[in-house]
C-alpha cells in the first residue's frame, strides 16, 4: 500500500476525510511495519467501545472534541490537543459532537 501522505507537502488533515451520517469513517494515511497513521471522522453519538491494543497509540484531535476513557479515567480532548493510549490499557472513544482525530499507532 502506498502512503497517502506526499513527502514535502502540507496537507489539511480535516479535509482528507468527510463525516458520514451515523457512522465512523476512517482513512489510513500511512501503513508501515512499525506503525500506522489513520484519520477518523466520528459523527455525533458514535463510539468505539472499550478495548485495548498491544502497542502504544497517540490520538490527536483535529476538529471538534473527543471523549476518551483511558484506564477508566475519562478525559475531554479538544481540537489541537492529544492523549496517549498506553499499550494494553483499556480505552474507549465517544463523540458527544462530531469530531475528527488522527490516530498514530506505534508497533515497535
Amino acid at each position: 500500500m502506498q502512503d497517502l501522505l506526499p513527502p514535502g507537502q502540507t496537507l489539511n488533515l480535516a479535509g482528507l476525510v468527510e463525516y458520514a451520517r451515523g457512522a465512523i469513517v476512517s482513512k489510513t494515511l500511512v501503513d508501515r511495519e512499525k506503525g500506522t497513521v489513520t484519520l477518523f471522522a466520528f459523527d455525533q453519538d458514535q463510539r468505539l467501545s472499550e478495548h485495548s491494543a498491544p502497542f502504544d497509540a497517540l490520538v490527536f484531535v483535529v476538529e471538534g472534541q473527543a471523549g476518551v476513557v483511558v484506564g477508566g479515567n475519562p478525559v475531554q480532548v479538544p481540537a489541537g490537543h492529544m492523549v496517549v493510549l498506553p499499550a494494553n490499557v483499556p480505552h474507549a472513544v465517544t463523540a458527544a459532537e462530531r469530531f475528527k482525530m488522527l490516530l498514530v499507532m506505534i508497533r515497535a
